[in-house]
């Protein structure tokens, strides 16, 4: 006998509610400290049903929701790669969002030695490869030396490859030009080791939105700007991210982006 209208509404009224589902999430660079502090903060905000890590060697991993994907030799160096053209094929894989980090692994941390990171030279394959992969927000922690870049495109797209990532579709890219220090080059000979040194002074003229921030702070401030974005190409320069890691991110994001603040915290 076939149900009635009202019992099929019945039924459906005792199912569950669905749950919309959470994204997944893909990084490349999650060692380091800074990538493994926003590697964390991310695995443990249980907004992603999946995070994807990519390895460049077998790892094991115990984090339940946690995948590693083994990038390709062919594709990798030591602590970067290289892809592009008719090379070898990257990795079968699907996600929603995706983190790019390029500090390298610390030698001393024999687990970090397994994250593959990519360099800045690969960044216009990789996101190649993760727009077909299914992203749609593409966020990119780019190191920042201040005196290195000038004003006018610390707030915009600073070269070719980044304009290429742009124009690949994602409905968001953040690029993050997270301020950085200057390495010691160790292989100086004594005389511009001396030099350098002495004009070391000049660093305490760098004004305070310029300085490196702790790897706690950029992942805080990562995480904010990955929610609240809204669709297109987004650069947050030194000063930005600096202001928005003295405190609540939020404001100054929402300020960044040209957003309302929410209905309940408008006086």
């Amino acid at each position: 006998m076939p149900e009635s209208v009202g019992q099929v509404l019945a039924q459906h009224a005792r199912r569950p509610p669905a749950t919309p589902s959470r994204p997944r999430l893909l990084i490349a660079g999650a060692g380091g400290v800074l990538g493994g502090e926003v590697a964390r903060r991310f695995i443990g905000s249980g907004r992603f049903s999946q995070v994807l890590v990519l390895l460049h060697e077998p790892m094991q991993v115990g984090l339940r929701g946690v995948t590693p994907l083994q990038v390709p030799a062919a594709l990798q160096q030591r602590h970067g790669g290289t892809a592009g053209g008719a090379g070898p094929a990257w990795p079968e894989a699907r996600a929603d969002a995706a983190i790019v980090m390029f500090e390298p692994p610390r030698a001393f941390y024999e687990r970090e030695r397994a994250f593959w990171t990519p360099t800045p030279q690969v960044l216009p394959a990789l996101a190649g490869w993760l727009r077909a992969a299914g992203v749609r927000d593409l966020l990119v922690l780019t190191p920042h030396q201040s005196g290195r870049l000038p004003q006018a495109l610390q707030q915009g797209l600073a070269n070719l490859d980044e304009a290429a990532v742009a124009a690949l579709g994602f409905e968001r890219v953040l690029l993050l030009r997270a301020a950085s220090a200057p390495r010691a080059d160790e292989r100086l000979a004594l005389l511009p080791r001396v030099a350098r040194a002495m004009l070391g002074i000049f660093r305490y003229m760098i004004p305070t939105s310029q300085l490196p921030l702790r790897a706690v702070q950029l992942a805080q401030v990562a995480e904010a700007a990955l929610a609240l974005a809204p669709p297109g190409v987004h650069v947050l320069g030194p000063a930005t991210l600096h202001a928005a890691a003295q405190g609540e991110a939020g404001p100054v994001l929402r300020a960044h982006f040209g957003l309302a603040e929410p209905a309940a915290m408008v006086a």
